[in-house]
């Protein structure tokens, strides 16, 4: 059923004011609780048994499957993946073999022959994998997963690896949904971020997946980085632009480089001061709005006539581990290292390094590092944070109907967070509508974190990006 809104989910006001007093660090919640807090107390045999009992009861749900593939030819100097650098192909054969191992079991676990409505491929960088190395896998998963034909099934590609003859090869396996890393086209910025990619290239496999009858296409761009300035960045902007992709990402490039160490080649004196990041912002959400990208979320920017958009306007956008959907919240089962899944009401992650996760696969073990099995708290926390993130909108009586509440005695501890944001201007309680106004939709997160009891409440080690 479409949801009626008493306000435009499209619109955004940029107020750089409240931005500037509010931006601070926090999650990006693709999940609620989000994965710092997984823990290790979750095993094998936890994971197990939801995937047994996802069968057990018969749910009538789709799955969504993500596919990590960690390796890469060339570090990125700015990138936070799991990833490993090498140019040895045969690695990818042997983590192949280790692939088939965990999908079978998983598989035999779920006991039935699942239907897929998802597929994602990430990295690392996928298509490290020849031609022939995708078929193998893509055949691995069919073999034990039946992927419906109205389905989502996209890969991250990188330009500078890729021909336009494996493009269509991509098209032939299934997948109709390619998501492109640009991130700047200037040359001192690519430079000094060690990917050197051409215009040229950039454009041929854009054009070979729109000749091979790719559904969408998507760009992805970093503002922050090294030597950007916002003539470059608009430059670069405008050139993508005129690439016209149904849907651009535009990140903040989170300089972090105690936790990641290719970051550490980055030399700090040449990242933008904070002011200017935040003008390089601001002039490239005006540039997407007058070229008539609708603002999806965080930092997702598509097309009025793409399925996001439509999602968005509609009130049946999603949030997951892949990102913003349009499919109906389904569980989803992550393959390979540091993969995440959700299944039922839990969370579960792979080992993080290749050693432990074909350690584990040998011995005929999940390959299972942590995760978590969610309480009642958490998962009335995570719809109401779901409803933010993805509609801007929460219907107090719908929460208090589905979780069996009254909403204000429940959130007590909340309302006055909430009558702060409403002074601001940031979104409107009535008591039974909460609302984000359109100036508060670039600080969702913000908005967001109010309802995270976990972050309220225990510490943590992460150490979370800035909100913008």
């Amino acid at each position: 059923m479409t949801t009626i809104y008493p306000f435009s989910p499209e619109r955004c006001e940029f107020d750089r004011s409240l931005i500037e007093r509010l931006d601070g660090a926090g999650p990006r919640y693709t999940s609620y609780p989000t994965a710092d807090r997984f823990s290790c107390g979750f095993k094998e045999n936890d994971y197990r048994h939801s995937l047994t009992q996802r069968h057990i009861g018969a749910n009538s749900k789709t799955l969504s499957l993500y596919v990590h593939l960690p390796f890469c030819n060339t570090i990125c100097y700015y990138c936070a993946c799991n990833k490993i650098i090498t140019k040895d192909k045969s690695k990818a054969d042997v983590y192949l073999d280790y692939l088939e191992k965990e999908i079978g079991l998983v598989a035999d676990q779920l006991g039935t022959r699942e239907r897929a409505i998802q597929l994602h491929f990430g990295g690392g960088t996928p298509t490290f994998l020849s031609d022939a190395q995708l078929e193998r896998l893509m055949g691995m998963l069919r073999a034990r997963f039946e992927f419906l034909p109205e389905g989502e099934y996209s890969i991250e590609i990188d330009p500078r690896k890729v021909s336009r003859e494996t493009i269509f090869k991509l098209g032939e396996l299934g997948f109709n949904r390619i998501s492109v890393g640009v991130q700047d086209f200037e040359a001192a910025v690519q430079k000094a971020v060690n990917r050197i990619q051409s215009e040229e290239e950039t454009l041929e496999v854009i054009q070979a997946a729109r000749d091979a009858g790719f559904k969408s296409v998507s760009v992805d761009l970093i503002y922050g980085l090294p030597l950007q300035t916002r003539e470059s960045m608009a430059r670069t902007l405008g050139k993508v632009i005129a690439i016209a992709p149904d849907r651009i990402a535009l990140y903040n490039y989170a300089h972090l480089p105690a936790v990641f160490k290719p970051q550490r080649r980055i030399v700090e004196a040449e990242l933008p001061a904070a002011e200017v990041k935040l003008d390089i912002l601001q002039d490239s959400v005006a540039s997407l709005q007058a070229a008539g990208y609708v603002f999806i979320g965080m930092d997702h920017f598509a097309r009025p006539d793409d399925e996001l958009a439509v999602a968005l306007r509609q009130g049946r956008l999603q949030r997951n581990f892949q990102g913003y959907s349009t499919h109906a919240d389904c569980d989803m089962i992550g393959f390979g290292v540091s993969s995440i899944g959700k299944v039922g009401p839990c969370y579960s992650q792979n080992e993080k390094d290749l050693e432990p996760y074909y350690a584990a696969l040998d011995a005929g073990h999940l390959p299972v590092m942590r995760g978590m099995t969610l309480d009642g708290d958490d998962i009335l926390r995570r719809a109401v944070i779901q409803a933010l993130m993805c509609r801007f909108s929460l219907s107090v009586e719908a929460i208090e109907q589905v979780f069996g509440i009254t909403f204000a005695q429940y959130f007590a501890e909340e309302l006055p967070r909430l009558r702060e944001l409403a002074k601001l201007g940031l979104v409107v309680f009535d008591g039974d509508f909460l609302m984000v106004e359109p100036k508060g939709r670039f600080l969702i997160r913000s908005i967001a974190m109010t309802f995270d009891r976990h972050l309220r409440e225990r510490q943590t080690t992460a150490r979370y990006s800035r909100v913008i």
